[in-house]
């Protein structure tokens, strides 16, 4: 497992979903901790179903000084995700991808997503997010996973490990973010 450079990731720019506005990753974490989300697509099924459930800790991040920012690799379909209002924490996107690579997430062939979009963990996820109405589409890329990377080892049972597509990254920072 590789480890996350705060550094390096630190530096790579991200444009937010509010004010357009283009500011380096680490601006996330400078003033308070934080945490990311790493969409796959702002039209996954999944990845809204994730939001979901990741936003019902807001409130309790919130009250502890903690923000919750999801980051999407394009803006295909986030004005859709905006208005489907699956996320509660700020959004921004990645439009070089360059955050993805430095932390690991997997590219997906057009061979490997196929095993990996029909493994029981996504059914039972889509089933998840059939039955309380989210609903997706396929645009965008759909080879690029994403996930949550995490420093430490205070989170036990990780939000990732519901998503397959989804990876957890230890970091080498030594504290969360």
């Amino acid at each position: 497992m590789a480890n996350i450079n705060l550094a390096v990731v630190g530096n790579n720019l991200v444009k937010s979903a509010e004010t357009g506005e283009t500011v380096e990753l680490k601006s996330l974490w400078q003033d308070q901790p934080v945490v990311l989300f790493f969409l796959r697509r702002f039209g996954c099924q999944v990845c809204r179903w994730m939001a979901s459930e990741i936003s019902k800790l807001e409130p309790d991040l919130t009250a502890s000084g903690v923000s919750l920012v999801g980051i999407g690799p394009e803006e295909l379909g986030l004005k859709e995700f905006k208005e489907g209002g699956f996320f509660k924490g700020s959004l921004y996107v990645d439009e070089k991808k360059k955050s993805y690579k430095d932390l690991g997430f997997k590219r997906y062939s057009a061979l490997s997503v196929v095993p990996a979009a029909l493994g029981k963990k996504v059914r039972d996820v889509i089933t998840k997010a059939n039955a309380v109405g989210i609903q997706g589409n396929f645009s965008g890329d759909l080879l690029q996973s994403g996930g949550m990377p995490h420093c430490g080892q205070r989170w036990r049972k990780h939000p990732a490990a519901l998503h397959p597509g989804f990876t957890r990254r230890p970091c080498t920072s030594g504290g969360h973010f």
